[in-house]
């Protein structure tokens, strides 16, 4: 399989599914820089560790680094991406359902905002890609549930993990800290937390951005006629244009939902930042040399509840929590379904 630049240019421009999958999908990257990896960086912010301005350019630079260094070292989101449905071995009909797949993520997305309704989209590209291959399948055996079943690991872990690593390191900085002067360890934990939100800015690029770099992946795939993309290497100009799109969106800013996350759901402390930043990084690092695709939302947010917890439970906002479950419970069923139609609905058409 031809993987250059050169040649992805030309068949971009010559075949008008892969053209609308390429822009999707980059779109899709854009918008998950803008507005998912503010969370990154929105406890650095809220205590006053960095300004939003410096904390966004931070967040962007190793957004990027870690799209770009950890699909090198460790590919294995990205292929449990790109293994995990079957769209079968007509390739060109495949294509057309990848440009469904990503279509309806937009079209459910744009919905579930005007409705209200909490989305992710790392849950949206898994429920757009699992309906687009039964429609293709005309089944379930379009799914790889040896992968899928990755994907529930990641439900389950994104919340109790990620809450049981943030009480666990929460509790133990308070413990080494608790007969220290505060104002001396106030002034450490300052620099300490500007090091972890970039440790977790560095693994929300490294989970997020190999996710879509698999879909832009599997695209290629289709187009030069092959049905997967097991034992191919994803080049390094694709790292580099996923990780670029995903920093650009990520400097625009997002300072709603900075304070959305850092501040409305727990008031933090530094230190307590601090363990929210490096236990959701530690989360999202084990998640993503396994190879499970994770909301770095959740994670987050889930660490945060944590951390939260170790002073009284009271200090958490348990609609936070609802909005979650919400987002399961929505997304699964309604971006799959939207897809299953727009597959459908592209393969008649075109």
């Amino acid at each position: 399989m031809d993987v250059s630049l050169a040649n992805f240019i030309q068949q971009v421009f010559s075949n008008p599914a892969l053209f609308v999958t390429t822009l999707l999908t980059l779109g899709v990257i854009f918008v998950n820089g803008w507005t998912d990896a503010p969370n990154a960086i929105a406890t650095c912010v809220t205590t006053r560790c960095m300004r939003v301005r410096s904390a966004v350019i931070m967040a962007a630079i190793f957004n990027f680094l870690g799209v770009f260094i950890m699909t090198q070292l460790n590919a294995s989101v990205a292929s449990t991406i790109s293994n995990m449905v079957d769209f079968g071995g007509d390739t060109n009909a495949a294509l057309i359902a990848l440009c469904a797949a990503l279509f309806s993520i937009v079209v459910y997305s744009v919905g579930a905002s005007l409705l209200g309704i909490p989305t992710s989209e790392s849950h949206s590209l898994i429920a757009g890609l699992s309906g687009a291959a039964i429609a293709i399948q005309g089944g379930i055996g379009g799914i790889n549930m040896g992968e899928w079943v990755k994907v529930l690991y990641g439900l389950v872990a994104s919340l109790l993990f990620g809450f049981a690593i943030g009480w666990l390191v929460c509790k133990v900085v308070t413990l080494i800290c608790a007969g220290m002067d505060r104002r001396r360890t106030n002034g450490f934990f300052t620099y300490a937390q500007i090091v972890g939100a970039a440790a977790m800015s560095f693994m929300h690029g490294a989970q997020d951005g190999q996710k879509f770099i698999g879909v832009l992946f599997l695209g290629m795939a289709f187009c030069n006629g092959q049905p997967s993309v097991v034992d191919v290497m994803i080049p390094v100009w694709l790292m580099i244009l996923c990780s670029t799109i995903m920093g650009v969106g990520t400097s625009v800013g997002g300072e709603r939902i900075i304070k959305s996350v850092g501040q409305d759901m727990v008031k933090l402390e530094k230190y307590q930042g601090f363990s929210a930043d490096l236990s959701s990084a530690l989360c999202l690092l084990v998640m993503t040399v396994l190879g499970i695709p994770v909301s770095t939302t959740h994670t987050k947010t889930s660490a945060i509840m944590g951390v939260g917890a170790v002073r009284r439970i009271s200090a958490i906002n348990f609609g936070v929590v609802r909005d979650m479950m919400l987002t399961w419970v929505f997304t699964f069923p309604g971006c799959g379904l939207i897809s299953f139609v727009m597959a459908k609905l592209f393969m008649v058409v075109f």
